[in-house]
């Protein structure tokens, strides 16, 4: 069983980057920019964070 935290985001969260802005201080690393837009999920190689994206991709963006 996967211990991973799945974390929904918008178009309005792009671009995505981990960790988030209201990640809490102990789990922060160094910031990596993520795209979730490709393939609707991606997983940070850092903290193993699984990010999905939610409704709509953005305008412009395949």
């Amino acid at each position: 069983m996967s211990d991973q935290k799945t974390i929904e985001v918008t178009a309005h969260d792009l671009p995505l980057h981990c960790p988030t802005p209201n990640a809490p201080l102990w789990s922060q690393h160094p910031r990596v920019f993520l795209d979730v837009v490709k393939t609707g999920e991606v997983t940070c190689p850092y903290c193993s964070a699984k990010y999905v994206l939610t409704g709509e991709a953005p305008k412009g963006h395949h």
